[in-house]
């Protein structure tokens, strides 16, 4: 099986035509997912019916990171599918490093976060998947924090975005996951969120602050914010 990529995006679109019109067995499926070109692992993704055992999710999620952004986005759609549809698949995911999902949660590519918290919400349930997954957005968002804060005014306008992206995703993460950090850090990450400049962040953080009464002083932080949508979340709440 070739594994390296094409010349161009038209023979890659249509080789992916071409596999669309074919059907493939399940360890055909899994043998393109462990050593396809680009599109021959998006389609196999899309394809995959089942995944049988931990193996099969492993196999899955091994290119949910690290691989062309096609087969990401196909990949987090299908364990969302998988994990939103097979109570059978929850428990094969659950099992997977909880690492995998933490960094796909902050991807470049704000369909594959959404998706990705999507699936980490319903793998709540799985208690020691949830504690490891919620660790890891917990450092990624003091990262993205320690960042912002050495940003001065000549920094490029890209390099604080990415790092406004990567906190705002974790924030969204964290929206379900927030009663399973410390008090204290939690209430210094939602501090140190509603200070941002950026309202999206301020927004998602208001998110958090209205779900307990332990945030009330952040609560008072945000109410009258500058931006409508951020005091919105008080007058939807």
């Amino acid at each position: 099986m070739n594994n390296g990529f094409y010349k161009d995006l038209d023979t890659n679109f249509e080789q992916a035509c071409s596999l669309c019109e074919q059907d493939f067995s399940h360890s055909e499926l899994i043998n393109m997912l462990n050593s396809g070109n680009i599109p021959q692992k998006q389609i196999a993704a899309l394809m995959f019916d089942k995944a049988e055992t931990e193996e099969d999710a492993k196999t899955l999620v091994s290119n949910l990171t690290g691989c062309d952004g096609k087969i990401r986005e196909a990949v987090a759609l299908k364990i969302y599918k998988l994990i939103n549809e097979d109570i059978s698949s929850r428990h094969l995911f659950s099992k997977l490093p909880a690492s995998i999902f933490a960094d796909a949660t902050i991807d470049i590519n704000a369909n594959i976060c959404r998706l990705i918290v999507d699936s980490v919400k319903i793998l709540k349930t799985h208690a020691d998947f949830a504690h490891k997954y919620t660790e890891n957005i917990l450092k990624y968002a003091l990262q993205a924090l320690d960042e912002l804060d050495k940003f001065i005014f000549r920094d490029k306008k890209y390099v604080i975005n990415k790092q406004l992206f990567k906190l705002y995703w974790c924030l969204e993460a964290l929206k379900y996951f927030h009663e399973m950090v410390d008090e204290n850090v939690m209430f210094e990450v939602l501090k140190r969120s509603a200070e941002q400049n950026e309202y999206t962040v301020r927004e998602k953080t208001a998110e958090i602050a209205v779900l307990s009464d332990k945030y009330k002083p952040i609560q008072d932080m945000l109410k009258d914010d500058t931006n409508y949508y951020v005091r919105a979340v008080f007058l939807n709440h």
